[in-house]
């Protein structure tokens, strides 16, 4: 049976996505209180909750591990869980409610994502220690937070056509489908290339071989008979390769090829070698109408995020908090 685990994240991040991660956590009863904001207080139990949440990790061995990283990262756990009342109280305040039968299809959405029945999200729940009540009720939270967000920040943000037109034009490489070369190669050996005595006579033989090609003998078949490098019974097949795994000579040299072509022979440190470009494929430089929605959705979300931390923080000074350590 499949796996599901589920997370709480905050609102922002739950727009990119339909399954959520939780991580199980043992009983622990502590009525403390850590912080408070407006009418509302956070335990410790909430935050050691959450921090297992998060972390994944048992507390003690984390703080005992490393006391000053424990110590930001419960600081930052705190300010999540503060976000998180702020945003319920703005849930309120506003009204928002959330169906029942939205939440079932939402659930119904995630089971059908994850291939999952009923059964197998219910028994995956009870091994996290979760019963399907308290999920509906985490999953109606979400919904709402989302409707929140869609409110005050989705619906005010704007992607003018002009600012997508300009990301096109100032990334124009990151649409460009990845080069790819087919070569075959014919290798002759030699221990040093410095050696005039011995690159000579090497230098003679494929030269002779370079212009048999060039007479119209067959590529292959004179690798199979000459080559001492990779491929050499495959008639110097060598595959494909991305551009940028060869060396820079190789792949200037073969960025002028085309397809067919041979080219002279090249002194390597251990040799010459003569390469030939089989195919081409890639490097086209996809149109502005292909990737304008792709474009749009990056911008969104980059609006979207600076919106929410805006908004959030705007929220946060309006609001009554007190931290008790």
């Amino acid at each position: 049976m499949q796996r599901l685990n589920i997370v709480f994240i905050r609102p922002t991040l739950l727009l990119m996505a339909c399954v959520l991660w939780i991580k199980p956590v043992a009983a622990e009863i502590c009525n403390r209180i850590v912080a408070e904001v407006n009418n509302e207080v956070i335990t410790l139990y909430e935050l050691n909750t959450k921090m297992k949440e998060i972390t994944g990790s048992n507390l003690d061995e984390l703080k005992k591990k490393d006391t000053k990283s424990y110590l930001e990262t419960r600081r930052k756990v705190l300010d999540l869980l503060l976000d998180e009342k702020i945003t319920h109280q703005k849930v309120v305040e506003l009204k928002i409610n959330v169906k029942s039968r939205e939440v079932d299809e939402a659930i119904e959405n995630i089971k059908r994502v994850n291939s999952l029945t009923q059964e197998d999200l219910v028994a995956n729940l009870k091994e996290q220690g979760i019963t399907y009540e308290e999920y509906r009720e985490s999953i109606k939270i979400q919904l709402e937070r989302m409707r929140l967000l869609n409110f005050e920040v989705k619906s005010k943000i704007i992607i003018r056509e002009e600012k997508i037109s300009q990301y096109y034009e100032e990334n124009i490489d990151k649409f460009s489908s990845i080069p790819r070369v087919h070569l075959a190669s014919i290798f002759l050996k030699g221990s040093d290339a410095s050696d005039q005595d011995e690159t000579g006579p090497l230098s003679r033989r494929a030269g002779d071989i370079h212009t048999r090609i060039e007479s119209g003998e067959d590529f292959g078949e004179l690798a199979k008979e000459y080559s001492q490098g990779p491929g050499a019974q495959e008639g110097g097949d060598l595959g494909f390769f991305k551009v940028s795994q060869l060396d820079p000579e190789l792949a200037g040299i073969v960025k002028g090829m085309s397809i067919g072509d041979v080219s002279e022979p090249i002194v390597r440190p251990s040799g010459i070698q003569i390469v030939k470009l089989v195919e081409k494929e890639g490097g086209e430089i996809r149109t502005f109408e292909e990737v304008r929605d792709a474009i749009y959705n990056l911008l969104y979300r980059e609006e979207l995020e600076i919106r929410y931390k805006a908004w959030i923080k705007e929220l946060r000074k309006k609001a009554y908090t007190k931290i008790i350590f």
